[in-house]
């Protein structure tokens, strides 16, 4: 499961006021809620894209942090969508993923990975805790 930060100055909840909504909009109907760090996210078990087997996605409150989006996307192997004669599929999946995310957070693909360095690096420099 990744979490995503929304843009310097925004909100989540300014971005996606209607996270329910949205999720179907872009993945498909919700089957359900699954727990995840004291709130529930959405799953997607039959995603409308060929390519996602299922997606788990909602808000992570952090109290007096901005809260973040939590994104899970379990894919089926390229190999079998491609038999199955899904090449468009699997070109549209990249673009779901990233257009949902870009919508979500304000940031595009190279400011989410800038994003998760850094925080993997800040995490490196801290020193393991005896």
């Amino acid at each position: 499961m990744r979490e995503y930060k929304m843009r310097r100055g925004e909100y989540l909840e300014d971005r996606i006021p209607d996270m329910r909504e949205t999720v179907e909009e872009y993945f498909g109907p919700i089957a359900g809620t699954e727990p995840y760090n004291d709130t529930e996210l959405f799953i997607v078990e039959e995603p409308d894209n060929p390519v996602f087997e299922r997606v788990t996605v909602g808000t992570v409150p952090y109290g007096s942090k901005k809260d973040k989006l939590a994104l899970d996307i379990e894919e089926r192997p390229a190999e079998e969508v491609i038999a199955e004669g899904h090449v468009e599929a699997a070109e549209d999946a990249v673009n779901v993923k990233n257009d949902f995310l870009e919508m979500a957070t304000g940031r595009d693909a190279k400011a989410r990975r800038d994003s998760m360095k850094r925080s993997v690096e800040d995490d490196a420099d801290k020193p393991d805790s005896v």
